[in-house]
């Protein structure tokens, strides 16, 4: 079916844009941080799909997409890294909204490195494998850019709830890998990964997710002070800090 590919987008972020608006979640407020940040997320990740593409790392299967492309991407290519990024978000800002989640700074720092210096080893180790090698090495040189330089503090709480993150991730890129279809909407070129898969996903569609997920809140962290005005009260809706036992009213 060939609107297959867009009723992947558009399940994926349905449920979230609509509770988006619920007011004990009140996401919506922050529409135009997202919008912002995704906006250059996406133009970074677009570019590389559109390289890759070219290359021949990955491609699509016109049996389930409905025709317009731009740079030899289909429409709704495009449209996943909105679509997916603002789910992914949204259940961030939900786990927040109520849970902040903190490590002892050495532990935080321990735990980048040590994923940091894993995923440099097995890009290094696959350089004659693009999708293995750029995404490992570039993940990782991210993660050690927002630990060590930039010093973001969402890090931990973001990392701790990825796994969740990673139930929803099984059935779309399941879906775009095949698992349910005749066919995989999006093809992989196994001479470019290290052909393990699990069920139908290449093991390095995990690390490009956090890459693309990384990218986004870097950015909506960034914009979120500029699009939204700061309250003048502290507002009585408490957030629990897991850590200790530590309870804030900031929101």
């Amino acid at each position: 079916m060939h609107s297959t590919y867009l009723l992947i987008n558009i399940c994926s972020a349905i449920v979230p844009f609509l509770f988006s608006f619920y007011p004990a979640i009140r996401f919506s407020k922050h529409f135009k941080a997202f919008f912002a940040a995704n906006l250059i997320a996406s133009a970074c990740f677009i570019a590389w799909d559109i390289l890759f593409t070219a290359q021949g790392v990955w491609g699509f299967n016109d049996t389930y997409i409905l025709g317009p492309k731009m740079f030899n991407l289909p429409a709704e290519e495009v449209l996943f890294f909105i679509c997916i990024p603002f789910a992914c978000v949204f259940t961030y800002h939900c786990f927040n909204t109520f849970y902040r989640i903190t490590w002892p700074e050495k532990v935080e720092r321990a735990v980048v490195a040590g994923l940091s210096c894993l995923l440099l080893v097995i890009g290094f180790m696959h350089t004659g494998k693009a999708y293995t090698s750029v995404t490992c090495i570039s993940t990782a040189i991210l993660l050690i850019a927002l630990e060590f330089v930039f010093k973001v503090k969402w890090l931990p709480g973001f990392l701790s709830i990825y796994p969740l993150l990673l139930i929803p991730f099984f059935m779309v890129n399941g879906l775009l890998t095949g698992t349910g279809l005749e066919q995989p909407v999006v093809w992989y070129n196994n001479d470019e990964n290290v052909s393990i898969r699990v069920l139908t996903i290449p093991v390095e569609d995990f690390v490009y997710g956090l890459e693309m997920l990384l990218f986004n809140l870097f950015f909506y962290e960034k914009f979120k002070p500029l699009f939204i005005a700061r309250p003048s009260q502290v507002e009585t809706n408490p957030r629990q800090t897991i850590r200790g036992r530590s309870v804030s009213n900031v929101e």
